[in-house]
């Protein structure tokens, strides 16, 4: 399906037909993250012209619809009006000034937001990509060991399939070999959690009660409880594994073990924050407080990079004091607590108080798991359908590996107004929270004619 372009009168959206050499220049500079190179040039970029709500509009007249949220990012869609004043009100003032020693009202007031997330953790340090805040929040649990005194808790555990960003220190944490396996030379080493219980919805038994699994776990566990400063993990959904779920009562076990034995605890709520899972943060399913929180890209709806480590007043105490080395935490970047991308996430997140966004996440996600389910019916070609909030996911039946039938599913995607990025042999939805409800209908029918389409192709 295939709508024609329609924008407001301002000349500024006039289409500029030499769509073909904006393509040509674009190939002969960009390196375009995500794609192996050769493949990149056969399938050619999109090149965006506008975008508004839950739509990109493309220079060709055509639009798509952005089911991914611009790889998660896009909490309240593309353009929000009210996103839109808090930035020109804050560039009416001022634009950046360093953090380091400075203050002012538009961050002070950012940071109370963000401490009453989750109120044992009111400290706030401010970063900009999602990779960033992972890396702080390591090298804050292990310096605050040696602030403290404790030398010997160095290691880290992660879980199996976790992504954490491509950094050098996340990806010493990840475990997925697209990313990690050719800079092992680079990387620590670090502990890794298998025999994960996952779960395809809240209903399954496993979300409630793991206790058949958990002894299991625990034996892995007790091999580092003396040597492990902090386990991180992306809480309730493993994004890049392909949207996979596990049990909350899982990771609530685990946040009793860790407090058990001293050991911090990392949420990486980069994509599962900011009412992405139905709660302002997944943690909340769990009902449990990490040492710390990261967050990223909701925070702005995709306007700015800003990121934000929150951790509690314990951790904080452990840098208090005279200056030492061992007792100042001296990480900086240039942008941390940047006024503008502060200035859209106070907006966005006086909208979330104003307005149920995460009520609305779990209707449009209800929605969503049904239509996937349907899909599934209807087709016979998806298997392991799940869903929590407004993420939902189901894995292509006979698909995994086939790196060619993913591809030819995004392009026929691309062709029918529907902008799906596999990822492996998963296919998800996950779009705006604020998507409406008649969005989400034509996504369920595009992608069903698409899987179709292929289908019949092979």
């Amino acid at each position: 399906m295939q709508s024609a372009l329609k924008f407001p009168s301002d000349d500024r959206y006039s289409l500029d037909h030499d769509t073909e050499n904006l393509i040509q220049r674009d190939l002969r500079y960009v390196w375009h993250p995500g794609y192996q190179l050769k493949t990149e040039n056969n399938l050619k970029p999109l090149i965006v012209k506008a975008a508004k709500g839950s739509y990109l509009y493309l220079q060709n007249g055509n639009k798509v619809i952005d089911v991914i949220s611009s790889w998660w990012c896009k909490t309240l869609g593309h353009q929000h009006p009210r996103l839109k004043k808090a930035l020109y009100r804050q560039a009416e003032t001022f634009e950046h000034v360093m953090l380091a020693n400075t203050s002012n009202s538009t961050i002070v007031d950012l940071s109370e937001k963000l401490a009453s997330l989750c109120p044992d953790l009111s400290k706030v340090f401010y970063a900009s990509e999602g990779s960033t805040a992972i890396e702080i929040a390591i090298k804050m649990s292990l310096h605050s060991r040696v602030a403290c005194g404790d030398y010997k808790r160095t290691d880290f555990i992660a879980l199996k399939q976790g992504y954490h960003g491509e950094s050098i220190a996340a990806l010493s944490v990840g475990d997925l070999d697209l990313y990690c396996k050719l800079y092992y030379p680079l990387l620590f080493e670090s502990q890794l959690l298998d025999n994960i219980p996952y779960v395809t919805s809240t209903h399954d038994p496993l979300w409630h009660d793991c206790s058949n699994i958990w002894p299991t776990i625990e034996k892995q566990l007790e091999l580092f409880k003396e040597t492990t400063t902090a386990i991180i993990l992306e809480p309730i959904v493993q994004s890049v594994a392909g949207m996979k779920m596990y049990s909350q009562d899982f990771l609530q076990r685990l946040r009793q073990w860790s407090k058990r034995y001293n050991i911090h605890l990392i949420a990486d709520e980069i994509m599962t924050g900011i009412g992405r899972t139905g709660e302002m943060l997944a943690c909340k399913h769990a009902n449990i407080t990490p040492d710390f929180i990261c967050l990223g890209k909701n925070l702005t709806s995709g306007w700015l990079a800003l990121s934000a480590v929150l951790t509690s007043k314990s951790i904080y105490d452990c840098f208090y004091n005279e200056y030492t080395p061992e007792k100042t935490f001296s990480h900086s970047n240039t942008f941390s607590g940047n006024a503008l991308a502060a200035s859209i996430a106070n907006e966005l997140l006086n909208i979330f108080t104003e307005t149920d966004i995460c009520a609305q996440a779990k209707q449009l996600g209800k929605l969503m798991l049904n239509g996937m389910h349907n899909i599934a019916s209807n087709t016979g070609m998806l298997e392991n359908v799940r869903g929590i909030g407004a993420i939902v996911a189901a894995d292509l039946i006979n698909g995994k590996d086939d790196n060619k039938l993913m591809h030819n599913i995004y392009q026929e995607a691309i062709k029918h107004g529907l902008l799906l990025r596999p990822i492996g042999h998963t296919i998800y939805w996950l779009p705006p929270l604020n998507t409406k409800i008649n969005t989400i209908t034509e996504v369920t029918e595009l992608t069903e004619k698409v899987l179709r389409i292929v289908k019949a192709k092979q």
